[in-house]
């Protein structure tokens, strides 16, 4: 499948699970945020693993918009005047300012416990009983404390200061804010295709290559690009005194770093023998020059 392809069954797979009903506000706030236009690199990544690895992507579709939806989740509430304060995503106004702030809030929390139950109701005949809670273990793994969670509370400790250790504790930011969600794609896609372990270990090493790669470029982008591109507000980082790799290394560096993470995506994939115009065109898209 090409990526277009798999970007248009997510999304009406997404539209068919959040069904809107009473209270309506809730679930019209919930689905608002996740079906804002957007790549879908997470699903797609997720559907494209099992893919890749045999299995049969209709038994993955459940769990990679699950996993859309988890992103969804943290995209609300990092938007929230009490996280990162923002008005925009992906063009449009951000999910506090249509629904208000408590709306946004139980949006978030409603999404965060909405998407496994997608994963559970909605699980064919091939994922058997032992298969389907190392799935859920996954996600709910990366949804929270030990996950995207532990990330955004670093992140927020760490705006206008000078951490002791800068390097690891940016290491730590984009490991688990970004980093964690790319692997749980992976790591899901590979289980329901049965992956072996060393399969398992080598996605792990992919997901986090890449992850860290992409919020490298974010940071990036975030001093030299435009609203219009973006399609949020533009140089919050600097104004927030977040740490980033632009703050820490200067944009030269940080290409390199990015570039060199892409690279070894790159091996990884060669030394399997694994092939997917997919994974080439978003780790070509991540390339920054």
């Amino acid at each position: 499948m090409q990526m277009s392809d798999y970007i248009e069954t997510i999304n009406k797979k997404l539209d068919e699970y959040i069904q809107i009903q009473y209270p309506e506000d809730i679930f019209k706030a919930m689905k608002y945020t996740v079906l804002l236009p957007g790549k879908r690199l997470r699903p797609v990544m997720c559907l494209e693993t099992c893919r890749m690895l045999g299995g049969n992507i209709e038994d993955a579709i459940p769990t990679a918009c699950a996993i859309e939806m988890l992103h969804a989740q943290t995209l609300i509430h990092d938007d929230l005047p009490c996280m990162d304060n923002d008005d925009y995503r992906r063009g449009k106004p951000t999910n506090h300012k249509v629904f208000g702030e408590a709306n946004a809030v139980l949006a978030g929390d409603a999404l965060l416990t909405f998407a496994p139950q997608i994963i559970v109701k909605n699980a064919s005949n091939n994922i058997t009983p032992e298969k389907l809670i190392r799935i859920l273990c996954e996600y709910f793994h990366a949804a929270g404390a030990y996950g995207v969670i532990a990330g955004q509370v670093v992140d927020i400790e760490s705006e206008n200061k000078t951490p002791e250790n800068p390097e690891k504790t940016l290491e730590y930011i984009h490991t688990h804010k970004t980093a964690d969600l790319f692997k749980l794609s992976l790591r899901t896609g590979a289980i329901i295709a049965d992956a072996t372990d060393e399969q398992l270990e080598e996605l792990t090493q992919f997901g986090q290559n890449l992850g860290v790669a992409f919020q490298i470029a974010d940071d990036i982008l975030d001093e030299t690009s435009t609203f219009e591109q973006m399609g949020k507000t533009i140089g919050k980082d600097k104004i927030s005194g977040k740490l980033t790799y632009v703050s820490l290394y200067g944009i030269e560096k940080s290409k390199e770093e990015l570039n060199n993470l892409l690279d070894k995506c790159e091996c990884i994939l060669a030394k399997h023998n694994l092939k997917s115009e997919v994974f080439d065109k978003i780790i070509n898209k991540i390339r920054l020059k």
